[in-house]
């Protein structure tokens, strides 16, 4: 790997980390209570070096398959989703306990997909998490398997930590698993296969080097992994793809030592939401600001606050992409909502402190967060 490489992983401040079921569960064996001990001895030393880390852990069916004898994984989606709702508990006590070993706390976060597709949802979770991380509390996160048939039909948790990369804008995504990292083909299979250190995310040649499933345990397998780099790239986070049980392998990673496979996202980060916002054709309403509002967002370093709004246009849900128009009818920028516009046209001059008595609730203080937020050309 070259400098600029390594640079990626030890200028990263917000990570997700996501460990497979066979790491976790050793293999199927049931928790792996010294291993877990050893991640979050890692996450704590992350925290102690003011880095944010998420992590995505599998392991609830495998651990629940231990403790009801089990020793093949179930077909049979209420089997499977039994194993989950006993497993889960053992797992989310585990990380607790070795988080809280380690002066950490923690946090049980339950996502299926369709919390990330709704725009509602996606931003009441986004806000869930950012806030965990701003407490300094560790959110363990795993697919809600319990409850969701097609999670456990086609979900996988690579696929979720991706998601939940681009949720909390993350920096970098490390998937901890079984393998060194990508090989050009199956080294078990090909003895000509080489490694590959680094590459570029999305390339659609590291697809066709991927394999299948190669555990009886878990779901994935490298292909799930390739693609779940692919999808964190969109918003700006690169992937590596490392062994877990390399000593120390997070804090090495992020002290630049070049470890696993490194998958370089090529798109700037928040450069993709950005234009998703900037390209809608058609927008549900909007908000009227007065000349200071206008003049503060055109420096490009503010947020709109509800306290520079005069009206608000049309019908909108929070988390549709709105117009701001200044006092001269002039679209000045867009942005995603963080109220909709029944709330919106309560909140119009008022300050944060009076949101509660106003909505019953207190939300987020801006009507548009900076980071959600293009201004026109």
């Amino acid at each position: 790997m070259n400098q600029q490489s390594t640079d990626l992983l030890r200028n990263a401040r917000r990570i997700v980390v996501k460990v497979g079921s066979s790491l976790v569960t050793n293999e199927g064996r049931g928790l792996d209570e010294a291993a877990i001990g050893l991640w979050c001895a890692q996450l704590s030393a992350l925290a102690a070096d003011k880095r944010e880390v998420v992590m995505v852990s599998s392991g609830a069916i495998a651990e629940g398959m231990k403790r009801l004898g089990w020793t093949t994984r179930p077909k049979e989606i209420h089997e499977l989703q039994a194993a989950a709702a006993v497993g889960q508990m053992g797992l989310a006590q585990m990380y607790e306990t070795k988080l809280r070993e380690h002066g950490l706390g923690s946090a049980q976060v339950l996502l299926t997909h369709a919390d990330l597709a709704d725009r509602e949802r996606y931003l009441n979770a986004r806000s869930t998490l950012l806030t965990l991380l701003q407490l300094g509390v560790v959110p363990v996160i795993n697919e809600n398997d319990t409850v969701v048939n097609d999670e456990i039909k086609f979900g996988d948790n690579d696929t979720l930590g991706a998601l939940v990369a681009n949720l909390v804008e993350a920096d970098a995504y490390i998937i901890l698993t079984d393998q060194k990292g990508l090989f050009t083909a199956d080294p078990r299979n090909d003895p000509n296969a080489k490694f590959v250190s680094v590459a570029k995310a999305g390339d659609s040649e590291l697809e066709k080097m991927a394999g299948g499933a190669g555990s009886s345990i878990g779901k994935g397998g490298m292909i799930t992994k390739i693609l779940a780099a692919k999808r964190a790239a969109g918003s700006g986070a690169s992937t590596v793809i490392a062994w877990g049980r390399e000593p120390n392998a997070l804090v090495r990673l992020t002290q630049g030592e070049a470890l696993g496979t490194l998958l370089v996202a090529q798109t700037a980060k928040n450069q993709a939401r950005k234009q998703w916002i900037a390209d809608h054709l058609q927008l549900a309403g909007g908000v009227l600001v007065d000349n200071g509002a206008a003049a503060r967002l055109r420096e490009g370093k503010a947020s709109l606050l509800p306290i520079g709004m005069v009206g608000v246009t049309g019908e909108f849900s929070r988390g549709d992409v709105i117009a701001i128009i200044d006092a001269q009818g002039q679209e000045i920028g867009r942005g995603l909502a963080n109220y909709a516009s029944a709330e919106a046209r309560l909140i119009c001059r008022k300050a944060s402190a009076e949101f509660e008595a106003l909505l019953g609730y207190t939300g987020e203080p801006e009507m548009v967060h900076k980071n959600n937020l293009v201004l026109k050309k």
